[in-house]
């Protein structure tokens, strides 16, 4: 019965001259498209002159051979197209640096100045609509009349004020709407314009990021608009 050598360190990691070896074998255990035609000759040539291959058979080989190459040198090509496009859309992302982008949320962030932009989208319109902002304890500390809106997108701002004119300590609140549609109150759907302090580019293995001040992060497609910060 043979023994194993105790000498033997199977735990050791490779040396860079060792994977370097094996990679190279592992490239010539591949089969190229000159090695199939090299199979392919012989096969022509050794084959019994009574029982020659069937021009189908041939024809099938070479195909099965062309697909899967044709694959591989696909695939090839789209990793490098995925890389280009990465590329290209972590470049458009970086010009947002700076700019306020809407996004689906209606938490928004106050800074230490200024208010929060926001905008109201309805396929109807809405009658005595009013904006209502929540702390992030769930207190209302504003009530906002719109009044009559039409049927797209409504921008609007708060100052950052409570009802009784005070400015508010930098912090996230949320901004609901409603409004009577067709006779009936309804809550209206709200959109937040962020900041957009930086961008994660993902290094090609993830989707672009926008981080938004004060809000963490979203994705770049998930971003609705852009617009100059004002």
């Amino acid at each position: 019965m043979s023994t194993i050598n105790p000498s033997l360190n199977l735990t050791k990691p490779l040396t860079a001259e060792q994977v370097a070896a094996n990679n190279e074998i592992d490239g010539k255990q591949k089969l190229q498209q000159e090695d199939f035609f090299a199979l392919l000759s012989q096969q022509l040539a050794y084959q019994d002159p009574f029982k020659p291959v069937e021009n189908t058979e041939m024809i099938a080989q070479m195909a099965s051979f062309t697909t899967a190459e044709g694959i591989s040198t696909m695939g090839t090509e789209f990793a490098g197209m995925k890389e280009v496009l990465s590329s290209s859309q972590a470049l458009q992302a970086s010009s947002l640096v700076g700019k306020k982008v809407l996004i689906p949320s209606n938490t928004g962030f106050l800074a230490e100045s200024g208010g929060i932009d926001a905008s109201i989208n309805t396929t109807t319109g809405a009658y005595n609509s009013m904006v209502t902002v929540e702390n992030s304890d769930g207190v209302v500390v504003r009530s906002i009349s719109l009044g009559d809106i039409g049927a797209g997108n409504k921008r609007f701002s708060w100052d950052g004020l409570n009802n009784d004119g005070e400015r508010l300590p930098e912090d996230t609140y949320t901004l609901k709407a409603n409004g009577m549609v067709n006779g009936e109150g309804e809550e209206l759907v709200v959109a937040n314009y962020a900041h957009v302090e930086s961008v994660s580019l993902g290094g090609g293995r993830a989707n672009v990021h926008l981080n938004l001040k004060g809000l963490g992060g979203i994705e770049l497609s998930d971003a609705i608009e852009v617009a100059e910060n004002k």
